[in-house]
């Protein structure tokens, strides 16, 4: 019996919310934008979002990114003459003075600055040249296939771009550090007598903004990338070159969350169908989801999933034993996959027992 005889559609399984969904329009003033769903990359909205383009101060969230990777975050870093007098804005480092690596990077992520970009550069990569490379290196490890980094702040570079949909690429990188996360969500702190405050409105507007990072050149212009969380759902937004970037990032999140809610596909533990069992005591085994799944769905799309067992199911079952997969569809295109788990064991019949063992005597 072949894979594709076992594959069978179940009725739409927990795909529909109770509640009903209005698809709403969304514009932003950006030159390049977009909108992701963080935990399925699943794209909601995108307006030239390929595009190459100055990404300006949103350049030190993969800065605090490799530098936590790379660095401890204890360390003592004496601040150079040259990060001392970068241009552009600053957390007002003086030549000579020294702070833990974790200091600097509150100063990189909440008051944008480029002095302690520069130290946070020289202190882990050695030299600004050698930070920029672990830049590029961990760029193209996050799949940011479109961008170049020339420097750790985002000054405006030639060969320093990015574009909105390798930007959210990073967004959702920086999503999974708990480090980076706690830093860039800080809305002020003091440190050593050194109060910062973030830049970052959308903590103050937006109910539920789990941060991220500001940026602005003249030739930038505006950029910003932020993340926000509803119901559990955890959406991220990105605009390039845009004056009106507070009020667009909550009209995107206002689409998001309403047009894409995260639908629950299945739930770890939860029985998704019976699966019938060839010369069992019981006739069927429930098959239970080994992993839980959501996905961004309007209420016009439909979402179905299909039950594939690995072979049929003949006893002994052994209760716990993965059997197959549950496949999950958005208008007939995978979107996602769990493993299926038997819910109990399943001995042979009685009868097919002594049946077997008479069989074996006969051969003997």
């Amino acid at each position: 019996m072949t894979r594709r005889f076992l594959c069978c559609t179940l009725a739409a399984l927990c795909l529909y919310s109770i509640f009903p969904c209005r698809i709403l329009a969304v514009e932003t003033s950006a030159a390049s934008a977009i909108l992701m769903d963080a935990d399925s990359g699943r794209v909601l909205y995108e307006q030239n979002a390929g595009q190459k383009m100055l990404i300006a101060s949103t350049t030190k969230i993969l800065t605090a990114l490799v530098a936590i990777r790379h660095g401890d975050l204890n360390a003592s870093v004496k601040v150079s003459r040259e990060a001392a007098y970068t241009e552009g804005s600053s957390m007002y480092l003086k030549e000579g003075e020294t702070l833990t690596l974790e200091t600097l990077l509150y100063g990189v992520l909440l008051c944008s600055g480029n002095d302690a970009a520069v130290a946070v550069a020289q202190h882990v990569g050695g030299s600004v040249k050698g930070f920029v490379a672990l830049l590029n290196e961990q760029a193209q490890g996050l799949g940011m296939e479109h961008s170049s980094f020339a420097n750790p702040n985002g000054l405006d570079d030639e060969q320093h771009y990015s574009t909105a949909r390798d930007m959210a690429k990073l967004a959702r990188a920086a999503l999974e550090n708990e480090t980076l996360m706690r830093i860039a969500s800080t809305r002020s702190v003091t440190i050593g007598g050194r109060t910062m405050t973030n830049h970052n409105k959308l903590l103050r507007y937006v109910d539920g903004c789990l941060g991220l990072k500001t940026g602005y050149t003249k030739a930038a212009g505006r950029t910003l990338v932020s993340c926000a969380e509803k119901n559990g759902q955890r959406l991220i937004a990105v605009t390039l070159q845009d004056g009106n970037d507070w009020a667009d990032h909550q009209a995107l999140y206002e689409y998001g969350f309403s047009a894409y809610p995260a639908r629950t596909c299945a739930v770890r533990g939860q029985a998704l169908t019976q699966a019938s069992v060839s010369g069992g005591v019981s006739p069927t085994v429930p098959l239970i989801a080994g992993a839980g799944f959501c996905y961004p769905a309007a209420e016009t799309e439909r979402l179905t999933t299909r039950i594939c067992l690995d072979e049929p199911l003949r006893v002994p079952v052994t209760a716990e034993k993965t059997v197959g997969a549950a496949v999950f569809c958005l208008n007939g295109t995978e979107i996602g996959r769990v493993p299926l788990v038997a819910g109990r064991t399943v001995m042979p019949k009685v009868s097919s027992a002594l049946a077997g063992l008479k069989l074996e005597l006969k051969d003997e």
